[in-house]
Parts: structure tokens; sequence; C-alpha cells
């Protein structure tokens, strides 16, 4: 109900925050997110999250915009940046070949940054940290699905989720 008072021409931007990544193609972890992605990533969908951010694989990935498995133009961007140190060390072990969805990823220790421009545009970048001082690894712009009409597109679709018992 939360999710469906938010209104996106004063909030475009819509970050999701957990623990446990959904989209990871590190064999560290596998699965342990499936049955919370399944209650929860068709609600996400619906109400057109933006970008969606988890750690607990201690490793970098970033996908392409994901739903349901595969690439989706109006899907959310998957962020694992769990890669901030631990005990145990990195994760660096990685499935191949990498999944469609799978633009960027690195068993490194780092950390993001996201600067959100505007109501249209966010500048995301990940830092290396192995070399003694931050490496600018990965970067990409974000255009808010605000912009992109996809939110105009699933209104309705959020309000049958929201709706149905």
């Amino acid at each position: 109900a939360d999710l469906s008072k938010v209104d996106r021409q004063k909030t475009p931007w819509l970050l999701v925050l957990f623990h446990v990544p959904w989209y990871n193609s590190n064999k560290a972890h596998q699965g342990e997110g499936d049955s919370m992605m399944a209650a929860m990533e068709p609600l996400l969908y619906a109400a057109s999250a933006d970008i969606v951010f988890a750690g607990h694989v201690h490793a970098y990935e970033r996908t392409k915009r994901v739903n349901n498995g595969k690439s989706d133009t109006c899907g959310a961007v998957h962020i694992t940046i769990g890669d901030g140190g631990n005990k145990e060390g990195l994760a660096h072990k990685y499935k191949n070949p990498p999944p469609e969805w799978s633009v960027f990823r690195e068993a490194s220790f780092g950390h993001g940054e996201l600067n959100i421009v505007n109501s249209t545009h966010a500048f995301w970048t990940w830092h290396r940290n192995d070399d003694d001082e931050p490496v600018r690894s990965d970067q990409v712009w974000i255009t808010s699905l605000v912009s992109s009409g996809c939110v105009a597109e699933k209104t309705l679709e959020l309000t049958k989720i929201l709706t149905e018992p």
C-alpha cells in the first residue's frame, strides 16, 4: 500500500535496499533470495522500482534492467555491492558463461557512488579498492523509469496487484 502512495512526479526515483541479491551470477549464496523474489518481484516491477541494491555476496555485480529472470526495459537495475570487506574474504567464483542480464561483475573490494543528477538521470560508479587507491572500474548513466514511460504503463498493474486478495 505504501508503494501505491508514492507520487512519482515528486519522487521520480524508487530505490530498494535489501540484504540478499535476487540476481547473482556469483556461485556464492545461489538461490538464497529466491522465495523473497517470487513474493516481491511482481510488486516491485509493478511499482517501477528503478534500482535494487543488495549485499550478502562479497563481490560486485551490476545487471541490465531485469525482471522475471530476463532483461526487461521496464525492470530494475540490480546492483550487488557486498564488497566492503569481511573476514571470510571475497567471493571469487562466478558462473560461466555469465547470464545475459549480467553487465559487470568483479570479485574485488570496493565501494559505489550514486549521483542522482535530476528526475531523469543518475550516474552510478563502482570503485575497486584493491589497488591501494580507488579505481573507477564500472560506471553507467541510468535513466529513470518515470522518464521512460514505464511508470505510466504499469499504474493499472500496480493497482491490480495491491487490490487482489
